[in-house]
């Protein structure tokens, strides 16, 4: 219970410490009793899948994936891991770079340019420049881009482009915002009656005291309502009072009739304003629609209101144009100084590699230059490797370029392949036994796995004569023979 009880192929990084695979086989073994397990590298496997009859056992694995890039060395079928390369470049760096190159050509739409659709980009419109410079000049040419231009639609609400209503909505919707209406004036004529009143009360309070012969009083009054003389009083009186009456007779006449006038938006008195902060565009919008139905003198037959179309695409706001940066971002992996990155592209690394070896064993490796992992599946890929191994190789020399089937399964199915063939030989199988008495960090190498280097505990330094020479009177100079012990 609880337990595999079958063996386990387990792929492992390049080069891997041993502390992990110590701590993976200390998992594999003692919490899920497995009864064996080999190690093994992804783009090893796919190696192994992809060779054919005619295939030298020898070669050169480039192998690029999400994260990083590997030149690998095969020399007689197995791993020459002292002269492994890798770069710190994959399919994440280019989407991060094609997102950062979208957003700045779009700031508009800079949420909607997500991670996951510049992967999706990547996949469906890149392609590797077999001349990047002369790719690149070949966009400056205005019927190149158009016809070379793709274009990617990004989600939006089509709300904006125009009212799906019917007649008898659009007319149900008007009688609400008219209904709407009426209630917002009459509020209004409430409050600015109120707030009237109030005021009115408030000068005849005022000049109460002057007829009660009150001057002082009436004078200070004064001063408080920025008034100089009993005639400006009077004529503010008489203004509020036709102000008052006027408003009572909207009042009156809105209760009776069902259309009302609509009051303007500036009060008559300047310095009140109660709904004027409050009021909001929808509201300003919607009197503005239904001005003509407040008028004294309707129309006795409303002329049909022509449907006014948008000048502005949304649709088309919402696109985006995918020119050079079709090109830019998978090219990171030959030119990572595109993003700033201090590294040698890949061109660069397998040159190096290349010229670690004499040329005879340079001859053999380039006869089989194989490409594996999902960030090769560009288009051109094979054309860019083949042109730079043309550049860097000698004059009227041979080589080979050769594409995995499946760059993204053929690990799995590499794996697959191994573990048939080789399910009842003991080559590349770590057993329990052999986990505990060699310690969880030893490994059976086979032709897809990583070369084992045991470690190697450093040797005790020889003593010197003098520290053996007081080792030895050290016991003559004490009595004690269990102090000598």
């Amino acid at each position: 219970q609880g337990c595999v009880d079958h063996p386990i192929v387990l792929t492992e990084a390049v080069c891997n410490p041993l502390y992990s695979r110590q701590m993976m086989s200390e998992l594999l073994f003692e919490c899920y009793q497995v009864p064996k397990v080999s190690y093994g590298i992804d783009s090893l496997y796919s190696f192994y899948h992809n060779r054919k009859q005619n295939w030298p056992c020898s070669g050169l694995v480039i192998s690029s994936g999400y994260q990083c890039t590997h030149i690998l060395p095969v020399l007689e079928g197995r791993l020459d891991a002292k002269n492994c390369k890798r770069i710190n470049l994959g399919g994440c760096q280019a989407a991060v770079y094609l997102q950062r190159l979208l957003q700045l050509k779009y700031p508009g739409h800079f949420a909607a340019i997500t991670l996951s659709r510049m992967e999706e980009i990547l996949h469906e419109h890149s392609y590797i420049a077999e001349d990047y410079i002369e790719e690149l000049q070949k966009w400056r040419s205005p019927e190149y881009y158009e016809s070379n231009m793709h274009k990617m639609q990004l989600p939006f609400s089509n709300k904006l482009l125009g009212s799906t209503l019917t007649s008898e909505e659009k007319q149900e919707r008007r009688q609400q915002q008219l209904r709407r209406l009426q209630e917002l004036n009459a509020r209004r004529r409430e409050e600015k009656l109120q707030l009237d009143q109030e005021r009115l009360d408030r000068l005849l309070y005022v000049q109460e005291l002057l007829e009660d012969g009150q001057m002082d009083q009436f004078h200070k009054a004064l001063v408080e309502l920025n008034m100089d003389s009993a005639e400006e009083l009077q004529s503010y009186i008489n203004k509020l009072s036709a102000s008052v009456e006027q408003t009572k007779q909207k009042i009156l006449q809105a209760e009776v009739n069902i259309e009302v006038d609509v009051v303007d938006s500036k009060p008559e008195t300047p310095d009140l304003d109660p709904l004027g902060s409050e009021q909001s565009l929808e509201d300003v919008e919607s009197i503005n629609e239904f001005e003509p139905l407040f008028a004294e003198e309707q129309p006795e037959v409303e002329k049909p209101v022509a449907v006014v179309q948008p000048v502005f695409n949304l649709a088309e706001y919402h696109q985006l144009f995918l020119g050079t940066e079709r090109i830019r971002a998978p090219e990171i992996v030959f030119q990572p100084s595109l993003i700033g990155e201090d590294q040698a592209g890949v061109a660069e690394t397998m040159q190096y590699v290349l010229e670690r070896y004499p040329k005879e064993q340079q001859a053999i490796l380039v006869q089989n230059v194989f490409l594996t992992g999902g960030n090769t599946m560009y288009p051109g890929l094979k054309a860019r490797v083949q042109k730079e191994l043309l550049e860097m190789r000698p004059f009227q020399s041979s080589f080979q370029v050769h594409l995995a089937s499946s760059p993204v399964l053929d690990a799995w199915y590499g794996a697959r392949d191994w573990a048939v063939e080789y399910m009842t030989r003991e080559e590349g199988w770590i057993t329990r036994k052999d986990y505990e008495e060699k310690g969880g960090e030893y490994l059976k190498e086979h032709c897809a796995s990583n070369v084992y280097v045991p470690i190697r505990l450093p040797k005790q330094a020889p003593r010197t004569t003098e520290a053996l020479a007081s080792s030895r009177a050290l016991p003559s100079s004490t009595g004690h023979p269990g102090e000598q012990a």
